[in-house]
């Protein structure tokens, strides 16, 4: 098996989260920055936004979240969405994945004959910047998962780190050490998955 598929296998979501590094604050940051860059997107559009939030203000955004949903949870399951939160708050930090929809809408109107594609062109450019950063934590020796949030913390993220109107939120990854690993993955037979046809 190739080392690329390797990667693609060690890449799991990791919520047992430790708050110390294999590597240093800014060796991290450039791991980021560099799996984003190196991120496909329509017609080059380059859509992806990337905030990078660590130690106080990772830890303010897990506030921001539970403070949100805390009238919108049944006071009997509170405590479990408070538990999971504070898995995802003892890391080292958040990325916080946007979309640029400024650039979205110029496009749009630029190629008025891809208009209603490139909304879905911009869905599946977060997704692969998503799933590049977390490759490259994976093989860093780096814990991560996705989740979303967005889009009811949306507002206070936005005035709280002043992200600009035309940035769209997709998804947060939280990352740290890796206190405990995944749990075994099971896979669906092949047979109702795929199809070979010649």
């Amino acid at each position: 098996m190739s080392n690329y598929i390797s990667m693609l296998e060690n890449r799991r979501s990791i919520y047992a989260l430790g708050n110390d590094l294999p590597i240093s604050e800014e060796a991290v940051t450039d791991l980021i920055k560099a799996a984003v860059k190196a991120s496909p997107s329509s017609f080059n559009s380059q859509t992806s936004r990337v905030v990078i939030l660590m130690d106080d203000a990772h830890a303010k955004l897990w506030n921001i979240v539970e403070n949100t949903l805390k009238p919108l949870t049944p006071a009997e399951a509170f405590p479990n969405t408070q538990e999971k939160l504070a898995s995802f708050a003892a890391g080292k930090g958040t990325i916080l994945f946007f979309e640029d929809t400024n650039v979205v809408k110029a496009l749009q109107e630029q190629f008025a004959l891809y208009a209603e594609n490139f909304p879905i062109w911009s869905d599946q450019s977060t997704g692969i910047a998503q799933h590049a950063v977390w490759v490259a934590l994976a093989e860093a020796n780096i814990g991560a998962s996705l989740q979303h949030y967005n889009p009811i913390i949306d507002a206070e993220v936005a005035a709280t780190w002043d992200i600009p109107a035309n940035w769209k939120l997709t998804a947060q990854m939280p990352f740290g050490s890796i206190k405990a690993p995944a749990a075994e993955k099971e896979f669906m037979n092949d047979a109702e998955r795929f199809m070979v046809i010649k």
